[in-house]
């Protein structure tokens, strides 16, 4: 570890946090606007009620994505971003190139990272003192 980057911690977990809540929030909005497209292409991969799982996808990655870009409740909701995640490449990507695939690996990488690190020290969980580790 070299110790004088260490300094940049904290702004290296809040760069993390809004660089992947963006990413969440760009990729949700549009599941959330066309819930019934959204529905049905998840009915057709198998996830029923297709609905549902849209809204439930739709908001964990429009909302937690903004969560994430503030820090409350980092650890669960990149928890459950990584469980998303993991269910997309076992199902969905499963066979899929790694073109196709790279820019999910990143995502859950990041979701990952935060779960391990939280939000850090520039972060509303820190702030109010509901840090998980």
């Amino acid at each position: 570890m070299i110790q004088p980057f260490l300094v940049f911690n904290d702004w290296g977990l809040l760069l993390v946090r809004v660089v992947l809540g963006v990413v969440l929030i760009v990729h949700g909005l549009p599941k959330l606007r066309d819930l019934k497209g959204t529905g049905s292409w998840m009915a057709k991969q198998g996830f029923r009620p297709g609905g549902f799982w849209a809204f439930i996808v739709g908001v964990l990655e429009t909302v937690g994505g903004g969560m994430i870009v503030v820090g409350i409740l980092t650890q669960v909701v990149a928890a459950l971003v990584a469980i998303q995640f993991i269910v997309i490449f076992l199902t969905v990507k499963r066979k899929a190139t790694f073109d196709d695939k790279e820019k999910d690996l990143f995502i859950l990488a990041s979701a990952l990272l935060l779960i391990t690190m939280a939000g850090g020290d520039l972060s509303l969980d820190n702030y109010w003192g509901i840090l998980l580790y």
